[in-house]
């Protein structure tokens, strides 16, 4: 509101090594409009660095929670008590850019105990890094301390008794990690999380879908979640068309992690389909996104695959893209469509596509149909039909008025409400009751 003080926040994110991340992207935005806004915030990274396309607002600050630190204290109890020059040796920067390398090969599988541990917090085998972090914390005195996700909750009993602020976590997709570990770990994991979910002041879900979802797996009640959906800077996509409306063959294009969750090889599978289809043998598929070492496996099966259907000349993958290129990919785009075998709190890809113009094909699931109904920006099909799918796409690309209209109303709708600059104020009301409701 007019003539309220700027608050100091502080936002802890995850780093992903040198993997693109969602919300990391999604967190180095809300910062970023959050210092234009006049906000004090400090964004501190954890485990490793991040890798963003934007300007990295973690810069000059410590990375906490050093990743190589809590994987050895994890393992040995002497670690847990190794000489402090030992322990900032193996927090220093250089390290964990090399450590980063590897982070792409962790699987959610091999990391059920070290999961438990972080969310047991004080209880945790990583006691010591939070002892940093809250010294740190005490020094930086925020109004408000954000969490990127649940899997952070371990630390919040600590922040709000010996920091004297509320927590304020983000959902992120947890669920898909959470329930990727195997048992016992999963349902240990499940409760530990619900139990440190209590000392959260405040939850903010980027669907109401996931709101809910979250909420009944986590027994946070109704009141404690908020729904917001995300936005993004929008720098970058003020020019430009999609190809819809470019002479050419058509496009059909893929931009996110290039993995099985996210239905890469379902796309290619619909592609091969496609172009046996009368009418559309000149269509070419664009796959960009982020492609670590352990996504590379599939991508080279996808390359043989394409190739033993003569189709790998009409295939192009670009991999971890730079921003302005991510940006042309998707102007050069007649239709996108991220087919996600799991349904999606968000998916930021999807307004990041409508942003550029291009009109979206996703499953029926997750935060999907909240998008394509606030936006008019694509259509939707069953999440489990295969042919469902190839048909709807069918129809898209047979259609290019229609197709054109809905990249235009999901352009149009994107640069109207979901903008970061929007994200962020928002946001930061719901910090500043935060606040207010603390107890002094």
């Amino acid at each position: 509101m007019p003539g309220e003080s700027p608050l100091r926040i502080v936002q802890l994110t995850p780093g992903a090594g040198k993997m693109y991340c969602g919300a990391c992207l999604r967190d180095n935005a809300l910062v970023t409009s959050w210092r234009q806004q006049g906000h004090s915030v400090v964004m501190a990274p954890m485990y490793l660095p991040l890798t963003l396309d934007e300007d990295d607002q973690t810069a000059g600050v410590p990375i906490f929670f050093s990743g190589i630190n809590v994987f050895l204290e994890q393992q040995s109890e002497f670690f847990r008590k190794s000489p402090g020059w030992l322990h900032d040796l193996l927090a220093s920067p250089s390290l964990l850019k090399l450590a980063a390398g590897a982070a792409g090969k962790t699987r959610a599988e091999d990391l059920g105990e070290l999961t438990i541990s972080m969310l047991r917090g004080e209880e945790g085998n990583q006691a010591r890094e939070l002892d940093v972090l809250i010294r740190w914390l005490r020094v930086e005195k925020p109004d408000v301390v954000c969490l990127s996700n649940v899997l952070l909750a371990g630390m919040a009993r600590r922040i709000r008794a010996e920091v004297g602020a509320p927590v304020v976590c983000s959902l992120q997709g947890e669920d898909l990690f959470l329930d990727g570990l195997p048992e016992p770990h999963r349902q240990a994991a499940w409760q530990v999380a619900a139990e440190r979910a209590a000392d959260v002041a405040l939850f903010v879900s980027p669907s109401a879908y996931f709101g809910r979802f979250m909420g009944e797996r986590l027994k946070i009640p109704p009141e404690r979640i908020k729904v917001l959906f995300n936005g993004i800077n929008l720098a970058g996509y003020e020019a430009g068309a999609a190809s819809g409306g470019k002479p050419g063959p058509p496009v059909l294009g893929y931009f996110a992690r290039m993995c099985r969750e996210k239905g890469l090889d379902r796309l290619v599978a619909a592609f091969i389909r496609l172009k046996k289809r009368s009418g559309l043998g000149d269509l070419k598929l664009r796959v960009g996104g982020s492609c670590g070492p352990t996504d590379q496996i599939l991508v080279d099966e996808l390359r043989k695959t394409l190739d033993a259907h003569h189709l790998l000349g009409d295939t192009e993958f670009c991999p971890n893209l730079s921003r302005s290129d991510k940006q042309d990919f998707l102007r050069s785009l007649t239709v996108f469509s991220v087919p996600a075998r799991y349904p999606e709190p968000f998916g930021l890809y999807v307004i990041e596509a409508m942003a550029a113009g291009v009109p979206v094909m996703q499953p029926d699931h997750g935060g999907f149909p909240e998008l394509v109904a606030a936006t008019g920006g694509g259509c939707l099909f069953p999440a489990q039909d295969e042919e469902a799918l190839i048909d709807t796409l069918e129809a898209m690309l047979r259609a290019p008025e229609q197709t054109r209209a809905m990249g235009d109303a999901g352009r149009l709708a994107v640069h109207q409400r979901f903008t970061a600059d929007g994200m962020a104020a928002e946001f930061a009301s719901l910090c500043r009751d935060a606040a207010r409701n603390f107890p002094s």
